[in-house]
């Protein structure tokens, strides 16, 4: 008979995310009276879109969406979730039938990996990917097979020819997220190509985490999947207003594609959340039909670059790969006879900076990286962060 308190087998092997313990090291230090830089987790502090805070203000006395109904979302922001993926893959959806709320982009992956996945089947994933979507394929019963991201010159390159080997007759599905989190690789056109050749060849689902698709740098093209020669009715776009919306809290996200899965999908995530957040969906709504929608984002994503470009300055010498997008990239701190670990704790305990060491986040591209996320902290308080890490590192 098994214990009653063994560990299940569906839990078994998986790791700590990382950002936790990392995290709550950091908010003690804080209490503790010490200014920390926050390097670690995924927030920002730029401000969410005025027409989202004036929605959330207005929704709270709303008694329409103090409500578990309707199941699947309201339908005024389904109708934006799906006029948004539209606009951007240049595939028409149906908001009834093709579009499903969720809470947070990270409930409609889960939901869509249980919707699509047996016990066995394999997920094709970058290495490195953030482990809690590595987990999340475990989960729900399906084997992760990571294709290494190789850095060629100044960005991340995905190896088409290991993509190509990692196709097997078990693989169901490739799970892709671009801008690439925690890398901030972005894939180009030849990649992507590579990417639906190989899913219209095996017959394979494509699940697109759009989290952070238009947080682009440098003039790096933007590319919608499902736009893609017989992509259109393969791939499932996971989005959310917690990245580019700046609306971390709200937990609002959505699931995007062919109705033949949609309703599966829907299924498990009620099964699951049950129904996102009533009050925070008006201000979804809000922010995805906003007019100005477009010069906002392109302001965040001006003041983000600007950061990343302080980090990249001051860190000149280590082995700082650049993001091309995104709000986080990897510094190999194996250049300087360090584990991620052992660079995390040497600088939160010497200087004061909390990073997340990439321990189980890729096989290849894990153990010997720290990631440093540069959305939550103004210039100012990068100014000398430099000289902090090589004090801490020497």
């Amino acid at each position: 008979m098994r214990d009653r308190l063994s560990r299940v087998s569906r839990l078994r092997g998986l790791p700590g995310i990382g950002v936790d313990r990392v995290g709550a090291a950091a908010d003690a230090a804080a209490q503790s009276g010490r200014d920390l830089l926050r390097l670690e987790n995924l927030d920002t502090d730029l401000r969410p879109p005025e027409a989202a805070l004036e929605a959330t203000r207005a929704a709270v006395a709303r008694d329409d969406v103090n409500s578990y109904l309707p199941f699947t979302g309201q339908a005024e922001l389904r109708l934006a979730a799906a006029r948004h993926v539209a606009r951007l893959s240049g595939v028409a959806y149906d908001p009834a039938r093709q579009c499903l709320i969720t809470a947070g982009g990270t409930n409609g992956c889960l939901a869509t990996l249980l919707a699509i996945l047996e016990p066995g089947d394999e997920v094709v994933m970058t290495d490195p990917t953030y482990v809690g979507m590595i987990n999340r394929v475990r989960i729900a019963g399906g084997v992760p097979a990571l294709v290494p991201f190789l850095w060629e010159g100044r960005s991340w390159r995905l190896d088409r020819d290991a993509l190509r080997r990692a196709v097997t007759p078990r693989t169901k599905a490739m799970f892709l997220m671009s801008p690439s989190m925690p890398s901030g690789a972005v894939l180009d056109r030849a990649e992507w190509d590579t990417v639906a050749d190989l899913c219209r060849e095996a017959d394979l689902w494509l699940v697109y985490n759009a989290a952070m698709e238009r947080i682009l740098y440098d003039g790096t093209p933007y590319l919608h999947p499902a736009g893609l020669a017989g992509m259109a009715d393969r791939t499932i776009t996971v989005g959310s207003v917690s990245k580019e919306f700046r609306m971390i809290g709200w937990r609002v996200g959505w699931v995007v594609g062919p109705a033949a899965i949609l309703a599966d999908i829907g299924l498990a995530a009620i099964s699951d959340s049950v129904t996102p957040v009533g009050i925070a969906q008006p201000a979804a709504a809000a922010a995805l039909e906003a007019p100005d929608g477009d010069a906002d984002l392109a302001s965040a994503v001006a003041r983000w670059k600007r950061r990343r470009d302080c980090l990249i300055e001051e860190l000149d010498g280590f082995d700082l790969r650049r993001a091309d997008g995104g709000w986080s990239m990897l510094l190999d701190v194996g250049q300087v006879g360090r584990t991620g670990e052992e660079a995390s704790s040497a600088l939160l305990e010497r200087e004061r900076i909390a990073a997340t060491p990439m321990r189980h986040w890729g096989e290849r591209n894990g153990p010997r990286f720290l990631r440093l996320v540069f959305s939550n902290e103004p210039v100012e308080r990068l100014r000398g962060v430099g000289e902090r890490f090589r004090r801490a590192l020497a």
